[in-house]
């Protein structure tokens, strides 16, 4: 559905049922999935988890998983990869990246349900900034805490107005949240999260 430097986003739907036999896969890089629908049983070294709807995925490179469908057929998850810089930039703090997996926490269902509106192009919102926001919020739910941003400094502030008056400058071009981070000399992440911290909105 979207492939960028920084982000991939797929939607993966399975139509496997409880005859189907399970086999381990591999997780190529880092992602967190949103079950949309259906459910699915998921086996992986942190432990077992039944995922349903709004649950989340979670996979490390190397990492194996097996999935099962014991209880019905087939589920659709909305995938957001993310490039292993992203995840640098994010943090890693307690190894959530490697939990496997999450119940439905409201904070992130309102996430994915942004995402899902983009993907119907019911939102203007863009499709990686929910994804990296997506991402971010579940380190911080999965690490037990929240992060709060330091106050924007002066050069910061300037750096997000200038970007703000780039975009409007250019906004009869083709634009991605990859473009106008280059142009700001920052990367995907840092810029959005900076962007909406400054100016209350993201790029979009």
């Amino acid at each position: 559905m979207l492939r960028r430097g920084a982000i991939q986003v797929s939607d993966y739907r399975c139509t496997a049922g409880p005859a189907d036999a399970p086999y381990v896969e591999v997780h190529q890089g880092y992602s967190v999935s949103d079950v949309r629908t259906g459910s699915f049983g998921c086996r992986t070294r942190a432990g077992a988890f039944e995922l349903v709807v709004g649950s989340v995925l979670v996979g490390c490179p190397g990492d194996e998983y097996t999935c099962t469908h014991d209880h019905g057929f087939g589920d659709e998850c909305l995938s957001f990869q993310l490039a292993p810089e992203v995840v640098e930039t994010i943090g890693d703090p307690g190894d959530v990246w490697r939990t496997g997996g999450v119940p439905p926490l409201p904070a992130l269902m309102v996430l994915g349900e942004l995402a899902q509106a983009a993907v119907d192009h019911e939102s203007d919102v863009g499709l990686d900034e929910v994804g990296l926001l997506f991402a971010a919020r579940f380190v911080d739910l999965a690490s037990g805490g929240t992060r709060r941003a330091p106050d924007a400094r002066a050069r910061d502030r300037r750096r997000a107005v200038d970007a703000a008056c780039w975009i409007d400058a250019h906004a009869h071009e083709p634009l991605d949240l990859e473009t106008v981070a280059a142009e700001a000399d920052l990367s995907p992440f840092h810029f959005l999260r900076l962007f909406a911290r400054v100016l209350g909105v993201t790029p979009h």
